[in-house]
């Protein structure tokens, strides 16, 4: 089975868990028989694919299912080639009006918008891919003409190999010291910035977020305001080369966001055996269970509470943190790759109606 796995800008999403998604699904499918591309285009690009339909060798390579993980004019293209020749077409909703929200300047108010151009978009798909249940039933409530399948992102182990070496390097560069409350990934609103930084003003806790962020007219005031006058015990790292040492350097990982598809970085804190602190949103329900894997809060003070918990208790951040690699064992990137191909095979048969994971 031939099959073209499309990240649209891919060059522009290696910092983003879209992008993550992407590279992960490949690694899974290299665990399988699956020959997998990566661009739709003869010659490697649009311009190549311009240059070979001039030779009538058509514009597109041939697959024998489009997996696409954006929603672009690049994969509008792809779509349509698929349409038009009998291709079984994939779309993954990485992307919803509801985590679209809250994430740079001016996203909420195109936010409903964008959620009209989905329903739209990924109805054009024979199966559509989502992280969770939670994902698909907001899918659902647009409605989307379509089926929908939850398949989980999953964690790539390997690329956190040897993480714990890095701890002293990671800690002396960043100044940290004592019990680090950590978070990785990029730095908006909707994964609760405002309350992590709240929650460094009313402990006394080092606070770090490792990941980066935007500073230009393109950032939101919240995330401006925070990143260029935090309080004394946070840092913002901006980007980190090696993410290894963002989960080498933190000791409680504190995720406060207020809308996610999944997270990947909880599932990576968790492989690394980091006991975790999420709010208590509908996506984590179906994932991680309360005070077994991890603690879940509504409010400040609850996050404070589980906070001066951990901090007092090493054996409960053992705990946790042991049941929480346990957890991430099971979203392994071998069976995503099993997944994937058993998405494939369906579509190309005909049978796409399976909706649950």
């Amino acid at each position: 089975m031939r099959v073209l796995n499309y990240l649209e800008l891919a060059d522009r999403l290696d910092r983003s868990g879209i992008g993550t998604a992407a590279d992960q699904q490949r690694a899974a499918l290299a665990t399988t028989d699956v020959s997998v591309l990566t661009s739709p285009w003869r010659g490697g690009s649009p311009t190549g694919a311009v240059a070979g339909a001039l030779r009538g060798r058509g514009a597109m390579r041939d697959y024998d299912v489009a997996h696409c993980n954006m929603i672009g004019p690049g994969t509008v293209a792809v779509a349509r080639h698929a349409k038009r020749t009998g291709t079984p077409l994939v779309l993954h909703a990485h992307v919803t009006a509801e985590d679209f929200a809250e994430s740079f300047r001016g996203s909420t108010y195109l936010a409903g918008p964008l959620g009209r151009y989905l329903r739209w978009f990924y109805s054009q798909a024979d199966l559509v891919l989502c992280p969770s249940a939670y994902t698909k039933r907001v899918l659902e409530s647009y409605p989307i003409d379509a089926p929908i399948q939850p398949i989980t992102n999953g964690v790539d182990t390997a690329s956190l190999a040897g993480f714990e070496d890095l701890r002293d390097e990671y800690r002396e560069r960043f100044d940290l010291d004592g019990l680090v409350v950590f978070s990785v990934g990029n730095v908006f609103e909707r994964k609760g910035l405002t309350t992590f930084c709240r929650l460094a003003q009313t402990t006394g806790y080092e606070f770090a977020w490792f990941g980066p962020y935007d500073s230009g007219p393109q950032a939101s005031e919240t995330v401006r305001r925070w990143t260029s006058n935090p309080p004394e015990n946070v840092t913002f790292t901006g980007w980190v080369d090696d993410k290894r040492g963002a989960f080498a350097a933190g000791d409680v990982y504190c995720f406060p966001t207020k809308a996610e598809n999944q997270g990947i970085a909880v599932l990576e804190a968790m492989a690394c055996g980091k006991p975790v602190v999420l709010r208590d949103i509908p996506v984590f329900e179906e994932f991680y269970t309360h005070g077994h894997d991890c603690l879940k809060c509504e409010t400040e003070a609850e996050f404070r509470e589980a906070l001066d918990r951990l901090a007092d208790d090493p054996a409960l951040r053992e705990r946790l943190g042991a049941n929480a690699m346990e957890t991430a064992a099971e979203h392994s990137l071998e069976r995503v790759g099993e997944k994937l191909v058993d998405a494939y095979r369906r579509v190309l048969d005909g049978d796409a109606e399976v909706t649950s994971d």
